[in-house]
């Protein structure tokens, strides 16, 4: 549920932001924000004064997360809803997202039931609801109070967001009927969190990072649970590391599942497939 580095480019900035002023960008700068000029922009333009943007500015600099100081984050194109102490979520979920979308298309009208499971603010059920159509039933789960409270801004009404433990928060009558179940569980294991940026480390929630010693002690705990709750043609996707991957596609497979792994070089994201 992690990448290495922090997001690309900052995207969506407002289109008549002003000009930055240079002192700001070279705090920015010497703070290591690589896009200062865009950061900057972004900040003076979410700032109602300058007691406000100073603030803004002052929290960049100590490291806080750019999304969580402004709100949202560019994700598929849509603006997610943040707030701080929210995982942010990474531009190479997308290939996810899309695979997702894949899998929810094409369905019977009514037969369709999507999961996003760890769903954090919501970022992946809210990806699919803007490609699919509303005969998809879609659902989101996460054990953090403060991301259901982010993931019911961005996805409700199209989807239902639940609070709980993985698939101890879903409606029993889902068992057995979900055909895509998109998981985006910590996997960076415990020893790896120190080398993460500052940004993650230290202002992202250590359960929305920490997979345990190997990394995959929650898709360990996915997996068990997987064959339960797919429908019988149902598809199960899940990002890993891409060392990981075949360990987690194995782990899948021990539970009953077909897996295979797939990978996108331009997002540098890797993800597990498993089928009934």
């Amino acid at each position: 549920m992690i990448e290495p580095e922090r997001p690309p480019r900052p995207e969506l900035a407002p289109e008549r932001a002003p000009e930055p002023d240079a002192a700001l960008v070279a705090r920015l700068r010497s703070a290591g924000c690589v896009f200062a000029e865009d950061e900057a922009r972004l900040l003076t333009a979410a700032a109602a004064s300058p007691e406000e943007l100073e603030r803004l500015v002052a929290q960049r600099v100590e490291g806080f997360p750019l999304e969580a100081l402004l709100g949202w984050a560019e994700f598929f194109g849509l603006r997610i809803a943040l707030e701080p102490g929210v995982f942010v979520p990474r531009r190479r979920t997308e290939f996810l997202v899309a695979k997702a979308i894949d899998a929810s298309l094409g369905r019977p009208s009514g037969d369709a039931v999507m999961v996003d499971l760890c769903c954090g603010a919501g970022a992946i059920g809210a990806a699919v609801a803007s490609r699919v159509g509303p005969d998809v039933q879609i659902h989101a789960a996460d054990i953090e109070p403060a991301a259901v409270r982010c993931a019911r801004a961005n996805l409700e009404p199209r989807g239902t967001v639940h609070e709980g433990d993985l698939y101890d928060a879903l409606p029993a009558n889902l068992r057995g009927r979900v055909t895509v179940l998109a998981v985006n569980a910590p996997y960076v294991p415990t020893d790896a969190i120190a080398m993460m940026p500052p940004e993650a480390r230290l202002f992202e929630p250590a359960i929305a990072l920490d997979g345990g010693a190997d990394g995959l002690d929650i898709h360990r705990r996915v997996a068990a649970g997987a064959a339960e709750w797919l429908a019988p043609d149902g598809v199960l996707l899940i990002e890993s590391g891409r060392r990981q991957a075949e360990t987690s596609a194995d782990l899948f497979r021990a539970a009953g599942l077909t897996a295979r792994v797939e990978t996108s070089d331009d997002l540098d994201a890797t993800v597990v497939i498993a089928t009934q």
